[in-house]
């Protein structure tokens, strides 16, 4: 008689689940620690390269690094884990055991899936809370050369917006909305990719949906004249977003921040393609997870004394490095616009999981 019940017995899976949470573990602990070292012996020379950094420095590098890999390779480390759970039931015949009982292929995966979801679950709270922040850290250390850090005071330095044909340079943006304040400004006015003259102003601010530059000296191009003018009107339709907005990072932000962010990118007209990857992604990425089990499914079955379990485990991890190829090329796309946000951050895992689907039922007798 057949078993129809989508989980088998209670105790058969926890066993299951329990050794495929452990082994998962334990590959990315190793993986981890491994990673961390090398990682370390090239960045060490750097941070003690700066005078006053000492091993404190090297254990917060630590610290926020370690983040990263563990969201990084999380995924590995269940594909990896799965396998060698897989395999070890296979070589022990304890999965012959479990079909002769009469249950299925898909019963037997099951513990490992729900096992998996919570892993995906743990995941994304993990990057929400913690591997955001630590990065956003870590990128704003690594600016400076491991160097003091400045402090915060509100003032985006550099930050380069496209107007039409027009590139702007402001030197420092501070506030936001009405009360944004550009300083130092350099605008190349252009038609048609050619410059046509080189505006600088001191200062700028916005007023009745255009600019208002102030101690401002213009050089035209063609005729080769300069110009002292004190005020000048520039930008109307120029979006103070498009100043304050300039350099959000998908890694660096949660998802409720970027999806605000992008909200208002978007009613500034500035693209926001790559950013709606990214928000996805943060979806996608840790249910990755789940497809796991399913990929590396291909190592439980088939009689491990055909001398064929070699073979199959090589399969599974094959199936599961190709997803992440997949979803990194996806990904690539999307940020360069070829496909929708969409698409690039879903489709992979849509078609691993048909793909794990199929080898499954293919391959379960």
């Amino acid at each position: 008689m057949i078993n129809v019940q989508f989980f088998p017995s209670r105790r058969i899976a926890w066993y299951m689940a329990k050794m495929f949470l452990l082994r998962s573990l334990a590959v990315l602990a190793a993986l981890v620690v491994i990673l961390m070292t090398l990682d370390l012996l090239g960045e060490s020379g750097k941070i003690l390269r700066v005078p006053g950094n000492g091993d404190a420095e090297l254990w917060r590098y630590v610290s926020l690094r370690v983040p990263q890999l563990i969201a990084r390779f999380l995924p590995f480390a269940v594909l990896l884990g799965t396998l060698i759970a897989l395999a070890t039931l296979n070589q022990n015949s304890e999965v012959v055991s479990m079909k002769a009982a009469g249950i299925s292929a898909h019963q037997i995966i099951a513990p490992l899936i729900l096992a998996s979801l919570l892993v995906a679950a743990f995941s994304f709270v993990f990057n929400e809370r913690i591997v955001t922040r630590a990065t956003e850290t870590l990128n704003a250390w690594t600016k400076v050369d491991y160097g003091p850090v400045p402090k915060d005071t509100g003032i985006v330095p550099n930050v380069w917006v496209r107007f039409g044909d027009d590139l702007v340079l402001a030197r420092e943006v501070r506030g936001s909305g009405a009360s944004t304040r550009l300083a130092n400004i350099t605008i190349y006015d252009r038609r048609w990719e050619t410059l046509q003259r080189i505006v600088n102003a001191k200062s700028a601010r916005p007023e009745n949906g255009g600019w208002r530059l102030e101690q401002v000296d213009t050089f035209d191009v063609d005729k080769g004249v300069k110009r002292e003018l004190p005020v000048l009107r520039f930008g109307e339709g120029l979006d103070p977003t498009q100043f304050t907005l300039s350099r959000v990072d998908a890694d660096e932000e949660t998802f409720g921040t970027l999806r605000s962010a992008i909200h208002e990118l978007r009613v500034a007209g500035r693209p926001t393609a790559e950013l709606e990857t990214g928000l996805w992604h943060k979806f996608s990425g840790p249910l990755s997870a789940v497809l796991m089990p399913l990929l590396a499914a291909v190592a439980a079955f088939g009689l491990a004394r055909s001398g064929q379990l070699f073979v199959r485990a090589v399969i599974g991890m094959a199936l599961g490095f190709a997803y992440f190829v997949a979803d990194n090329f996806a990904l690539a796309m999307g940020n360069l616009g070829a496909y929708p946000p969409l698409l690039a951050a879903w489709a992979p895992f849509a078609l691993f999981l048909l793909i794990g689907e199929t080898v499954l039922i293919r391959t379960e007798e």
